[in-house]
């Protein structure tokens, strides 16, 4: 039976450029997704596929991430105090026991495969997850829950999969894969960022993985890849002739809310799927298109 996965690392260090000047005061990862930053829905999705220990590797300025995990015991005791039980309790989820996080720094902007090895030390010789905040998945079961229970069967590392535009290939890792018909496909090859006409599908990895804790050696001994940045994908490669990596065709529908295009997409998906939100969102957007095509 294989290893049963309880730890997950969450790398935060980046920047949040292309959310400036929003980003200026607040790390990317604490902004709103209608109601919730999306630090929470990584960490929700986490706790419902089984982990215990989330570890995040964070820079300078992340001192909010530390700070919405904290208790809030003034503002638990004025919702206490005017009877506002339900607020109290969507507060108190947010808590986090203690022990359960740990923070690790990332000394430079050196890329996701250096971030992922700065938590060596942490994840030891066990099997672990990786979430990029950055990809929120809306779906039945969780994504990260799919992933464990196939992951069950098939041990080594898994990443998951989604078909993408040719056009976008260079902007993913791209794999090569056997069996295109299941849902979790033995991988052959990985190439990252590769342009369309080389690229070996469409088939490209968003932020969920399973790894094998033999990653962290693959990852010491890299050096820069594509883009000069030490690449998570290329560490991956080099576990096919090793204990094995599959790829996870997952349920459920994917918002790259690293980009504005896809925040401004997932918060009106996450809206409408809202019973106190839909009737009256969906009134305005259809009210905003008649007067546009009116116009």
């Amino acid at each position: 039976m294989n290893q049963k996965v309880t730890k997950a690392i969450f790398p935060v260090a980046g920047l949040g450029t292309r959310f400036l000047p929003a980003t200026k005061s607040i790390p990317k990862e604490i902004m709103t997704l209608v109601d919730r930053p999306l630090i929470q829905y990584a960490i929700d999705e986490a706790r419902d596929a089984g982990i215990e220990e989330f570890i995040f590797v964070t820079s300078r300025g992340k001192s909010a991430l530390s700070d919405y995990f904290d208790d809030s015991p003034v503002l638990e005791a004025e919702l206490q105090r005017k009877n506002k039980t339900e607020l109290l309790e969507v507060l108190r989820t947010t808590n986090m026991e203690s022990g359960q996080i740990a923070y690790v720094r990332q000394a430079g902007a050196k890329g996701l495969g250096h971030a992922v090895s700065c938590a060596r030390r942490l994840v030891h010789d066990e099997p672990f997850a990786v979430i990029l905040p950055d990809d929120v998945i809306m779906s039945d079961k969780p994504c990260l829950a799919q992933m464990m229970e196939a992951h069950a069967e098939t041990g080594g590392s898994m990443v998951a999969a989604m078909e993408v535009r040719p056009e976008e290939t260079s902007s993913y890792g791209i794999l090569e894969v056997d069996d295109t018909a299941s849902q979790a496909m033995k991988v052959r090859g990985m190439v990252e960022k590769p342009r369309s006409e080389d690229a070996p599908s469409n088939l490209a990895v968003i932020g969920r993985y399973i790894l094998s804790p033999n990653i962290m050696n693959s990852l010491s001994g890299l050096g820069a890849g594509a883009g000069g940045e030490i690449q998570l994908t290329d560490a991956i490669a080099r576990e096919i002739d090793g204990e094995g990596v599959h790829a996870f065709r997952f349920e459920g529908q994917r918002y790259d809310c690293g980009s504005k295009a896809g925040f401004l997409q997932a918060t009106v998906a996450f809206g409408l799927a809202r019973e106190d939100l839909r009737d009256e969102l969906a009134g305005f957007i259809a009210d905003l298109r008649l007067s546009q095509s009116q116009a």
